[in-house]
């Protein structure tokens, strides 16, 4: 059951409509469409719609989960088996199936996205992507450790170390958002 209506264009108020044309008219909607951004009658999909109940705050929240995806120095392998690692953890079912389908498109096999998928870190060749998946699991269990902080974080330097950290909180906090709204 979901809690929340979607909230299709036609209902929606002037700040509403203007955060719902960022949403599809910025990278989201632009380029390559992996999953389906809108549903049939125009309505946002994921935790996209929740964002319209609060629009300035929405536009920030939006605004920082572009910048995730477009706009840091992680690789693409690197940020979408993050964002799996954490949608496993969360069990994220939107989280999930949005991003295998971008996981596919930037590299991700089969083999890595279920054991993606299973919440465990495949034997990336990269020994960058490695440290971020790894990473990203310290992280998802509260914290790194000074010992997997000297091994890790000079694999990937401090700036994607501050990106991932940045990425699995806010894909944790869009978990949370799709699990209390039921979506």
């Amino acid at each position: 059951m979901d809690r929340l209506p979607l909230l299709e264009p036609a209902q929606l108020d002037p700040a509403r409509r203007e955060l719902y044309e960022r949403i599809v008219g910025g990278p989201r909607g632009r380029g390559a469409q992996h999953f389906a951004l809108t549903d049939d009658r125009g309505a946002l999909r994921g935790p996209f719609n929740a964002f319209l109940l609060a629009p300035e705050l929405g536009r920030s929240v939006q605004e920082l989960g572009a910048g995730i995806r477009y706009g840091t120095a992680l690789t693409p392998r690197s940020r979408e088996a993050a964002v799996l690692l954490v949608a496993a953890r969360w069990d994220s079912a939107f989280e999930r199936e949005a991003h295998e389908a971008v996981g596919r498109a930037s590299g991700l096999t089969e083999s890595e996205l279920a054991t993606l998928g299973a919440g465990e870190v495949p034997d990336f060749a990269d020994p960058g992507e490695l440290a971020c998946a790894l990473l990203t699991s310290a992280l998802l269990d509260g914290d790194i450790g000074d010992e997997q902080w000297r091994d890790l974080v000079p694999r990937i330097g401090l700036e994607r170390f501050f990106e991932l950290t940045v990425l699995v909180g806010y894909y944790s906090m869009l978990a949370l958002q799709l699990r209390v709204f039921r979506v």
